[in-house]
């Protein structure tokens, strides 16, 4: 068993590494969604599991099965996305509180702009509201579509682009910070500038027009400061998810070149990119007051992995023993567990015992009603076919 300690803001973290491991098994969903990068449920009882497409669609899967039509093509709205690689694409997806009665839901994609500049704007992240006219419908259509919000993003990658609604009924969204390398924009780098909302996690309510600022979201007294704004200085928070028992907002940062990380986000919190990647100085400013900044629960470097993908806590019944781990991956197709005992978190490995065939490329985690829990993959190698699987016994 390894080790790591930290005293990164004055205060001591151990993370044991690589206890015994756990093995559960996977059962194929569908292998018929290239791309799957998100997975949204509509919490109206209906067991729907809704997948998106990179490339503008979202796919349903109803009773175990996949149907025939796409719930939404949003793709003529988008830029044009490479299926291969490409940070850009349909990411998120989130269905209202209220859902069952208004029928509204939520994407977030990547749209074009009509004067790109090469470092400066590429593209624009677009969160924007649909609706069907019976919840329980399973097609909508793009042309029910209301802006919330958007906000230019400078290059192609670290575009976040989570949006999930909290207990209290706002919606929270992952902001990248805005892509290249090191983030490099303006003096102190986006994540750390509380002027714009890349590098963010952002709060707001939908129900206004096009959308309020809550009152007591951290920085709207801040002169200068956007409002928006709920927690700053990430990176790429690819995949965050709130823990169904406690309401802990967990978000799994993908890192620079050397370290990922998992955080629980809190109000107002300093996550500490790009003055620090993991436990680790970056790009530390004369006089940075590190002290302020708020460690991660966990890293590992690029032995273990090349690019986290955020996961859950589970919370299901089919698998007990995983009951209140968070479940977290890696792009390389590595996938743990963290444990909390105290202040100490503990990593375990999560194997497969009949892991696919091929080189399995981990994009993303679902969650369904009942708290069980799925990996969405690309296997390389099988003509980049995507895969949904369910962890089971």
């Amino acid at each position: 068993m390894k080790l790591v300690t930290s005293f990164f803001s004055g205060v001591l973290t151990i993370c044991a590494l690589n206890a015994s491991a756990q093995e559960v098994k996977l059962q194929l969903v569908t292998d018929q969604v290239q791309s799957p990068v998100c997975m949204a449920v509509p919490g109206d009882g209906s067991n729907r599991q809704f997948v998106l497409q990179k490339e503008g669609r979202v796919w349903i899967i109803q009773n175990g099965k996949l149907l025939a039509e796409p719930f939404i093509d949003v793709s003529a709205d988008m830029v044009k996305v490479n299926p291969a690689y490409d940070e850009r694409g349909l990411l998120g997806m989130a269905f209202h509180p209220r859902f069952k009665h208004n029928g509204k839901f939520y994407l977030y994609y990547s749209a074009p702009v009509a004067n790109p500049v090469k470092g400066k704007v590429n593209h624009k992240s677009v969160v924007a509201e649909y609706r069907v006219t019976k919840s329980s419908g399973n097609i909508a259509s793009a042309s029910t579509k209301r802006v919330v919000i958007e906000f230019d993003q400078p290059e192609s990658n670290h575009n976040g682009g989570d949006i999930i609604f909290g207990r209290d009924g706002l919606l929270y969204i992952a902001s990248g910070d805005g892509g290249g390398g090191g983030d490099k924009h303006g003096t102190i780098g986006n994540g750390q500038d509380l002027t714009n909302l890349l590098g963010k996690i952002l709060r707001i309510d939908v129900d206004g027009s096009p959308y309020r600022i809550p009152a007591d979201n951290p920085f709207v007294k801040t002169a200068g400061a956007k409002g928006e704004i709920w927690a700053y200085g990430l990176r790429n928070p690819w995949r965050i998810s709130f823990d169904k028992v406690t309401g802990r907002l967990f978000a799994g940062d993908v890192g620079q070149n050397k370290y990922e990380e998992v955080d629980i986000v809190t109000k107002g919190g300093n996550y500490g990119w790009r003055i620090m990647e993991g436990y680790h100085e970056f790009n530390v400013p004369a006089g940075a007051d590190k002290s302020k900044l708020i460690e991660p629960i966990h890293e590992y470097d690029h032995s273990d992995g090349i690019s986290i993908a955020g996961g859950y806590i589970y919370r299901g019944k089919a698998l007990p023993a995983l009951t209140g781990k968070y479940i977290f991956g890696d792009y390389n197709g590595k996938t743990w567990t963290l444990t909390q005992q105290g202040q100490k978190w503990t990593r375990q490995d999560l194997q497969f015992a009949n892991k696919p065939a091929g080189n399995l490329q981990l994009l993303s985690f679902g969650q369904d009603e009942a708290g069980e829990i799925y990996l969405l993959v690309t296997i390389a190698g099988t003509s980049n076919k995507g895969g949904v699987y369910k962890l089971v016994k």
